[in-house]
């Protein structure tokens, strides 16, 4: 019998006999504290294999944030890639009071550039740390530019009819998505949509990338299981806002 016929054997005895015996359950009341150290210490090894990079910004290590730094990001990137006069189509996934979406399309001033807010605008489908389902509700941002559309309701509703009509529209341009939904479940749903539009030289933004079990898995699953390599280009608050270009 070989060496790894045996350690399969092995391990498949081992799984049987503790799904049996439930042995492992002993140590549920745990299961929190053990998820956030697996999940913290991946998000600390990527960003310390990640923080010398050749970023057009990197403020890591800071020992204070300031929300509005990510303005610095938007602006390396706006002029690395001449957003500022080039058409895009610029998704956003989490738009409330539409700060962000206001910023570049007032940066953005090509007339063919399209701009489209998804957002429930009637807060967070579900809780988040310590923003309890329904926090973080805001109406409809009110913009004076026909380039920009918005479109209420959870992704999952939304998401797959909008781009069923409007495949076409939004790839005749360098896609510039930004991603500030905050939790897993959105992140990764956009993110899996999108994926079959998604073409190199496109950019995607990041939010709330370095907190661990939301942006940061959404991220980690999707360029694990979609074998797509997106390259670090900005960061801002150590990686809170974290961008990247599709390599």
């Amino acid at each position: 019998m070989s060496l790894k016929t045996t350690q399969l054997k092995i391990t498949k005895f081992a799984k049987d006999f503790l799904l049996a015996t439930r042995l492992l359950q002993l140590l549920q009341p745990f299961n929190k504290l053990f998820g956030f150290i697996y999940n913290f210490n991946l998000l600390t090894s990527w960003i310390h294999k990640n923080k010398k990079a050749n970023l057009l910004t990197n403020d890591f290590y800071k020992p204070v944030r300031s929300y509005d730094d990510r303005e610095k990001s938007f602006t390396a990137i706006s002029d690395h890639y001449n957003l500022g006069t080039t058409p895009v189509s610029y998704l956003e996934f989490g738009v409330a009071h539409g700060n962000s979406i206001k910023w570049w399309l007032a940066t953005c001033k090509h007339p063919d550039s399209r701009f489209y807010g998804f957002d429930t605008f009637e807060g967070l489908p579900e809780s988040w740390g310590v923003f309890d389902k329904g926090d973080m509700h805001s109406p409809i941002p009110e913009v004076n530019d026909n380039r920009a559309s918005f479109y209420k309701g959870i992704f999952q509703d939304t998401l797959h009819g909008f781009l069923m009509e409007n495949s076409s529209k939004i790839r005749q341009h360098r896609l510039l998505i930004h991603l500030d939904a905050d939790l897993f479940s959105a992140t990764l749903f956009a993110l899996s949509q999108l994926y079959p539009y998604l073409r190199k030289g496109d950019i995607i933004m990041f939010d709330e990338f370095n907190v661990y079990d939301h942006e940061f898995m959404a991220y980690r699953l999707f360029t694990e299981c979609f074998y797509i390599n997106l390259k670090p280009i900005s960061a801002q608050n150590n990686f809170y806002h974290a961008a990247f270009e599709v390599a």
